[in-house]
C-alpha cells in the first residue's frame, strides 16, 4: 500500500512538472504574439532607429521565437527573470517585494471565508429548506453575482469615507511606511515580531476591508460546496444511527458529518486559496494594495513583458502547487483512493 502511494505521488509530481512546462510555453508564446512593444517601452517612442534596433537585438527579439524561448528558459533556470521596465529592478526583486502583500491578503481572506463558509454550508444543509437554508443560499448567490470591485468601492465609501471604521487604501498609513523591517514580508507578522503595536493595528485596519470583500466571494463558493457535500452525507447510515442514539445536532455536525466531508473540503479550500491569489488583482487596484496584482497591472499598461510573464508564471505555479497538495491530501486522507483495482 505504501509503495502504491509513493508511486502515485511520483506520478502526480510528474504531471505537475509537465503542466508547469506547458504553462511556460503558453505564457511565453502569448507574451510574444501580443500587440505590445517591449523595446519601445524601454527606449521610448521617440528613440533613434539605431538605438531601437540595438535594443531589439540585445533582447533577442530578432531571433526566431523558438530560440527566444530556449534563451528565456535558460535564464529562468538560472533564476533570471529579466529586468522590469517599470522599476529598473530585477523582476525577481520586485516580485519578492510585491508577492508577500498578496499572500497576506489572500491568506487572511481564505481564513475568514473558511471559518464562516464551512459552518454556514453545513448548517444550511442540516436545516434544509428552512429560513436558515434560504438565507445561506441568498448569501451565496449575492457573492457569486456582484463584482468584487463594486463591493470594494461601496465598502470604501461606507466604512472608510463615511464611518471611518477602517483604514483607507494601501497597507498602512503613509507616516508608518518603511518603519518595520521586512522579515517575512507579511506586515502584520513583522510588526508583531518587532513589538510595533501601532503599525500592527494600523495595518490591521487597512487589510480588514479588502480581506473581507475577497473572503465574501470565496465564502459564497465554499458555502455552496459544503452544503452540497453535507446533503450527500445526511442520508447515510451512520447519520441515521447517530440520530437513533440520541446524538445532538452539534454532535452530528462536528463529530460525524465534518470528518466525512473534510477530504472533499481540502480540494475546495485549495481551489479557493489559489483563486484568491489569482483574483486579487481587482481588489488590489481598488484598494491600492501593493501586491503582485497591482504590479502586473502597472506592467501591462506599459507593455513590460518581463514583469507580466514572471507574474503569470508565479500565479500559475502557485495554483498548480495548491492543486498538487490537495491531491496529495486527498490521496493520504481517503483510504478509498489508495485501493488497487484488481
Amino acid at each position: 500500500m505504501k509503495e502504491f502511494t509513493l508511486l502515485e505521488i511520483i506520478r502526480r509530481l510528474g504531471q505537475l512538472l509537465i503542466s508547469l512546462f506547458v504553462l511556460l510555453i503558453v505564457t511565453f508564446t502569448i507574451g510574444r504574439v501580443l500587440p505590445t512593444d517591449p523595446v519601445g517601452a524601454i527606449v521610448g517612442e521617440l528613440a533613434d532607429p539605431a538605438a531601437y534596433t540595438a535594443m531589439r537585438q540585445k533582447l533577442g527579439l530578432d531571433l526566431p521565437i523558438y530560440e527566444q524561448f530556449f534563451i528565456y528558459l535558460n535564464s529562468l533556470l538560472h533564476g533570471d527573470l529579466g529586468v522590469a521596465v517599470l522599476t529598473g529592478n530585477p523582476v525577481t526583486k520586485d516580485l519578492a517585494q510585491a508577492f508577500p502583500a498578496t499572500l497576506e491578503l489572500a491568506t487572511l481572506a481564505v481564513i475568514i471565508s473558511t471559518v464562516l463558509g464551512v459552518p454556514l454550508g453545513m448548517i444550511a444543509a442540516f436545516f434544509r429548506d428552512t429560513w436558515i437554508d434560504k438565507v445561506a443560499r441568498v448569501i451565496s448567490l449575492v457573492g457569486h453575482s456582484i463584482p468584487v470591485f463594486w463591493f470594494g468601492v461601496v465598502g470604501l465609501v461606507i466604512f472608510y469615507a463615511g464611518l471611518s471604521w477602517v483604514g483607507g487604501p494601501g497597507r498602512v498609513d503613509t507616516y508608518l511606511e518603511g518603519l518595520v523591517e521586512p522579515r517575512t514580508g507579511l506586515l502584520l507578522i513583522d510588526s508583531l515580531l518587532v513589538g510595533d503595536t501601532e503599525t500592527f493595528w494600523n495595518a490591521a485596519s487597512h487589510i480588514i476591508l479588502p480581506a473581507c470583500i475577497l473572503a465574501y466571494s470565496a465564502m459564497a463558493y465554499i458555502t455552496r460546496m459544503t452544503r452540497s457535500f453535507t446533503l450527500e452525507q445526511l442520508n447515510q447510515d451512520y447519520v441515521i444511527a447517530a440520530r437513533a442514539k440520541g446524538a445532538s445536532s452539534l454532535q452530528i455536525l462536528t463529530g460525524h458529518l465534518l470528518p466525512n466531508i473534510a477530504v472533499q473540503l481540502v480540494t475546495v479550500l485549495a481551489i479557493s486559496y489559489g483563486t484568491l491569489l489569482e483574483g486579487a488583482v481587482v481588489t488590489e487596484i481598488v484598494f491600492s494594495w501593493p501586491g503582485i496584482g497591482q504590479y502586473m497591472t502597472n506592467a501591462l499598461m506599459i507593455g513590460d513583458m518581463n514583469a507580466i510573464l514572471a507574474g503569470t508564471l508565479i500565479i500559475g505555479f502557485i495554483f498548480m502547487i495548491l492543486n498538487f497538495i490537495s491531491d496529495l491530501a486527498y490521496l493520504l486522507l481517503d483510504p478509498r483512493t489508495r485501493e488497487v483495482t484488481p
